[in-house]
């Protein structure tokens, strides 16, 4: 029997699905399909990806895992070859202890896209468990202090860049996806350049794909594609 609703406890549940543009799209189907999820309790952040690995690309959450794999489902029916995805859920970090309320909720539940940030990149990453680079050996003080300069370095790109950081262990093959809204393509590339030679990251941090492009209205998708 096919379950009516899988909702999260918590946060909200995040699919990225990354797509090839085939000779039998329907269009219209695809916009449909996002237009009707977006007036829902859903959100659907469309892409333009640029170079060969994939075309677009749809970041969408919900609190409910059967209303993203229906979306998947139309989705892969509408003439779209889902190439990549990518499985996570939204959650507050266990070194972020008494964060204030509103930002708590931002966190778990984020409203995308924000205005004026359309670059966007998404890439998935882990913690090394290296005999000499574990990160899950370190004392948990330690990871924190880690983590508190890895985030004083992020904080120096407010207002230039969202990060949305969800987590993936038991869901997926890397431990957390990074997605960023940036207001320029440049900024996506600063923000990891600079970010990458903190310790959390230089010593502990290992990198899945990188997808990038920019947001697009899905109503006007497939012209930038076309």
């Amino acid at each position: 029997m096919e379950s009516n609703s899988l909702r999260t406890s918590e946060g909200l549940g995040v699919l990225h699905l990354f797509c090839k543009i085939q000779k039998d799209l329907d269009k219209q189907k695809v916009i449909e399909v996002a237009e009707i999820a977006n007036a829902s309790s859903m959100q659907v952040v469309s892409v333009t990806i640029l170079g060969h690995k994939a075309d677009i690309a749809f970041m969408v959450l919900s609190d409910d895992w059967v209303q993203l794999r229906k979306f998947q489902t139309t989705i892969g029916a509408s003439g779209l070859e889902i190439v990549d995805s990518y499985v996570s859920l939204t959650e507050i970090s266990e070194y972020a202890d008494g964060v204030p309320e509103e930002m708590r909720q931002a966190r778990l539940y984020p409203e995308l896209p924000p205005e004026g940030k359309p670059a966007w990149c998404f890439y998935p990453m882990s913690k090394r468990r290296n005999p000499n680079q574990n990160w899950f050996t370190l004392a948990f003080e330690k990871r924190k202090e880690l983590m508190y300069e890895h985030g004083a370095s992020g904080r120096k790109f407010a207002g230039r860049v969202l990060q949305v950081i969800t987590g993936s262990t038991g869901v997926d093959n890397y431990e957390w996806g990074v997605t960023l809204f940036c207001v320029h393509p440049d900024d996506l590339k600063d923000v990891v350049y600079t970010m990458r030679f903190d310790e959390a990251s230089a010593e502990y941090a290992e990198f899945g794909p990188f997808y990038s492009g920019y947001v697009t209205p899905v109503d006007e998708l497939f012209r930038q594609t076309s």
